[in-house]
């Protein structure tokens, strides 16, 4: 029974450290006039999916959304409070939950290897991110859908870093600190039977 709890609070320590990265990383921002601003935030989304997984990566997002919904100064540049919910950006917050979750299933469907991590950032830490995120911010600015992916496609190069460099810190953390993914004995034994 305390084995199971020491489970569940290390699952809450590192839910928590995770959103506490997602937070510091949206402290350094680009503001664009009239939309969604440059941020690190959604490189803390990637690396929650890919190393937490997508039982808890949803949920140290979720985290980080209900302390701004709470007024707390947690998304980019200082942002918080209720209104960040209905502006340009509340698709792209919605789409870090589900993006957390697709990258989480992509990188832990099996061994986690380099092309899966990369993979996973891509598809849901960028993709999953735009497909929610575009079409809220045409909605909430009045604009065409058209234009607005158009002008999305200028956050891509750095989203493309952004996901590399996940791929490389969470690679890097596998070899260096494999109990940072949750994995039991049972599991890390399993893994590096398979490597």
């Amino acid at each position: 029974m305390s084995e199971q709890r020491g489970d569940i609070g290390r699952g809450l320590a590192r839910i928590a450290i995770f959103a506490a990265l997602i937070v510091v990383l949206g402290m350094v921002t680009i503001p664009i006039p009239g939309g969604v601003p440059i941020t690190a935030q959604t490189l803390g989304v990637m690396l929650a999916g890919a190393v937490l997984g997508p039982r808890r990566a949803p949920l140290a997002v979720l985290l980080v959304l209900v302390l701004a919904a709470v007024g707390l100064p947690v998304l980019a540049g200082g942002r918080g409070g209720l209104g960040v919910f209905v502006g340009p950006s509340a698709g792209y917050l919605l789409g870090w939950v589900v993006g957390a979750l697709v990258v989480g299933l992509i990188v832990h469907r099996g061994r986690i290897t380099a092309w899966r991590v990369a993979l996973g950032t891509v598809v849901g830490g960028i993709l999953v991110v735009y497909l929610l995120g575009i079409p809220v911010t045409a909605l909430v600015l009045g604009l065409d859908l058209a234009p607005t992916a158009l002008a999305a496609t200028a956050f891509l190069p750095g989203d493309l870093l952004k996901a590399g460099a996940a791929t490389a810190l969470t690679l890097a953390l596998r070899r260096a600190y494999p109990p940072a993914f949750g994995l039991s004995a049972f599991d890390r034994a399993a893994s590096a039977r398979v490597a």
